[in-house]
């Protein structure tokens, strides 16, 4: 199961835990929340927030383009998370505006992101990393990633295979209108 990825809605959810935070964050506290933040939106509605593709890194789990993006803001692709953070100093990313934009975020999912910020805000990397390596669609890597299918983390938490089913139909229709909208089809005269 696939979702439609929006790097500018991932950035806005990223910049928004980090304005929940005080305008500052440890990124891979940040990187945590967020994949505890779209697999409770996941479970919840049958689509994440960010859309991104989920893996097993050796740290626990993971949004992988979020994961890259976070590295280094000046040598990353995705232009909105370097427009809403500034180069990332001693593992911590501080926002270039003390209110990013929201706008592709639904009330929703900003509620969403505000209870995970709620609930894990407070620890540290490690305590968190303990958090997510408990998750049942969590495998060691073995230092490598695996990709964690949607499916798996929906069916553990107890939705049943015509639901998962209809979550997929979903996400499949996502990526086609997004795809169409994003390069729509030449008109011939």
């Amino acid at each position: 199961m696939k979702f439609l990825y929006n790097p500018r809605k991932a950035a806005q959810a990223a910049a928004y835990l980090a304005q929940l935070n005080g305008g500052q964050m440890d990124v891979y506290a940040l990187i945590k929340i967020l994949y505890l933040a779209d697999r409770k939106a996941l479970v919840e509605r049958g689509r994440p927030i960010t859309g991104d593709a989920m893996v097993c890194m050796p740290y626990g789990p993971v949004l992988s383009r979020i994961y890259d993006d976070s590295k280094s803001p000046e040598a990353i692709q995705n232009e909105h998370w370097r427009e809403s953070f500034k180069a990332r100093e001693n593992n911590v990313v501080c926002l270039r505006n003390a209110n990013p934009p929201t706008d592709e975020l639904s009330e929703f999912e900003r509620d969403v992101l505000k209870e995970a910020h709620r609930n894990y805000g407070h620890y540290e990397f490690g305590e968190l990393r303990k958090i997510v390596d408990r998750l049942p669609e969590y495998v060691d890597p073995q230092g490598s990633s695996l990709p964690i299918d949607p499916a798996t983390i929906l069916k553990e938490e107890g939705w049943s295979e015509e639901e998962i089913e209809d979550a997929r139909m979903s996400a499949r229709e996502e990526i086609i209108l997004g795809t169409i909208e994003e390069h729509p089809p030449k008109i011939r005269a």
